[in-house]
């Protein structure tokens, strides 16, 4: 008989079903998917050999887990992604409020029900997709909130006296028995309301309004924390700490490769974007470096973090703002240029906190700077390494490109100039073109125009040409050109 057909609790026991709480179904369903070595948490990239390891003991151990990292790290994703491993449905007493379990009930509606109907006692079935509740602890939730108060209006209804337990109304962990829990930022939660998660933690009763009932809830709780909260805005009180199983350690990707895989994934793009916009592999790893280094920016504050959320949000500007031009220009193909990285600023001004000599810098000017940064740290991975100090008159790998702006006093490369405006622009600067075929000869033709300007960039983050921002573009120059003509 299918599952879905059992209506009755007779019917139940007739085909043998067995009740086992929710951290040995977890942990019996891990078990299967580790011996078949299917993966267990797919989409989630980079924990593969840190995360994912301590996060399966866990679940084998039957523990609650707090999962302790900064904002960005996947925590709300693992704990979601915890659902797959659950059976995907439970039998529950018909119009029980806390999905009593038919063969083991803890309400008071289930037992009575049971008591009265027997065999005949009508089941539903639930389904794993709604047994995951999740809670952003804000500093306004309450114990009611959370666990249940006396509902004055049930006991006018029924008839009942308030110190009947039936006027109970429950709160959201009640509701949630046989299902994952998620309390996420729990610092955030008041000290007061932590305390009161301990008997269900470690007891399995629940205190409401002086009453004690016994009900060994079957939960798997999952909380997420930022360390940041410890020191700024709360803590996690030391017997709530005690009662958690494992503590996880999170991580930002370890690898620009990771960290492109996460942001591909993650990006929402339109599909008419990916057709109109074509996108150089040098683009994204730019893109992901920027992370990087803002993550070791010294104007970002580093407790805080530098959330993945700002490459996916970045590369989402990044394409529409190629969109954009390509819209205006009226064509149905283009390339992602270098210059359009700066309509990624807004993406990234928005997802960083400043120290105070970032404040004193503007957000702008970080932002610029984490750009530039991150074309100086990739430059010398694909091109010979400009050297700091050198000789006067020694001929260096880049001194015909220095020479031509020299000669040529620079150009002017518009933000929405069309590609073929583009193009000669750049092909203007000849030696450009003798750079790539001495060093980058395999280079695919439709990122021969990106790597151009990115030689160019690079220049300028190495202090042999010079760059400036003005309303409709980038200017570029000589180094020193500028400062002769003035004289």
């Amino acid at each position: 008989m299918e599952i879905k057909n059992i209506k009755t609790l007779g019917q139940l026991k007739v085909v043998g079903y067995k009740s086992i709480s929710i951290k040995d179904e977890l942990r019996n369903n891990l078990r299967e998917k580790i011996k078949s070595g299917k993966p267990v948490f797919e989409g989630v990239h980079g924990f593969e050999n840190t995360v994912i390891p301590e996060l399966e003991r866990a679940i084998l151990s039957r523990h609650n887990i707090n999962l302790l990292g900064l904002r960005g790290q996947a925590k709300t994703r693992l704990a979601r992604k915890m659902v797959e491993l659950l059976d995907e449905y439970i039998p529950f007493v018909a119009g029980s409020e806390i999905n009593d379990d038919p063969l083991n009930p803890i309400s008071r509606f289930a037992k009575d029900l049971i008591a009265e109907k027997g065999d005949d006692t009508p089941i539903s079935w639930l389904h794993r997709s709604e047994r995951f509740f999740e809670k952003l602890a804000t500093p306004d939730v309450t114990v009611a909130d959370l666990i249940g108060d006396v509902d004055p209006i049930k006991a006018a209804n029924l008839k009942l006296s308030y110190a009947d337990d039936r006027v109970i109304h429950f709160g959201m962990i009640p509701r949630a028995n046989r299902s994952i829990f998620v309390i996420n930022e729990l610092p955030d939660l008041q000290a007061r309301i932590q305390v009161a998660l301990f008997n269900i933690l470690q007891e399995g009763d629940i205190q409401i309004r002086g009453f004690k009932l016994r009900m060994p809830l079957d939960m798997q709780f999952i909380f997420t924390a930022n360390p940041e909260d410890y020191t700024n805005r709360g803590s996690i009180v030391t017997p709530l700490k005690d009662r958690i199983g494992s503590q996880i350690l999170t991580h930002y990707p370890e690898s620009v490769a990771i960290a492109r895989v996460i942001t591909e994934q993650e990006a929402k793009l339109d599909e008419t974007q990916h057709k109109l916009v074509y996108v150089p592999a040098l683009a994204r790893d730019i893109l992901e470096q920027i992370s990087f280094e803002a993550r070791e920016s010294e104007y970002i504050d580093n407790k805080s973090g530098v959330s993945a959320r700002m490459s996916i949000t970045a590369f989402e500007n990044l394409m529409s703002t190629a969109e954009r031009r390509a819209l205006k220009a009226g064509v149905d193909k283009t390339t992602l240029r270098l210059s359009d990285f700066v309509g990624i600023i807004p993406a990234i001004t928005g997802k960083v906190e400043l120290v105070y000599e970032g404040e004193q810098e503007g957000a702008a000017v970080v932002a610029q700077n984490l750009i530039g940064l991150a074309i100086r740290t990739l430059f010398p991975t694909l091109l010979p390494r400009i050297e700091k100090l050198e000789k006067p008159g020694e001929k260096t790998t880049y001194s015909d490109v220095i020479e031509w702006f020299f000669a040529e006093s620079g150009f002017e490369l518009l933000d929405d100039a069309s590609d073929l405006e583009y193009q000669n622009i750049l092909d203007e600067v000849t030696p450009l073109d003798v750079l790539l075929k001495k060093y980058l000869p395999q280079l695919d033709k439709k990122d021969q125009y990106f790597m151009k300007e990115f030689i160019l960039w690079g220049l300028v983050e190495y202090k042999k040409l010079s760059k400036d921002r003005f309303a409709q573009g980038h200017q570029f120059k000589d180094m020193y050109g500028s400062y002769i003509s003035k004289l």
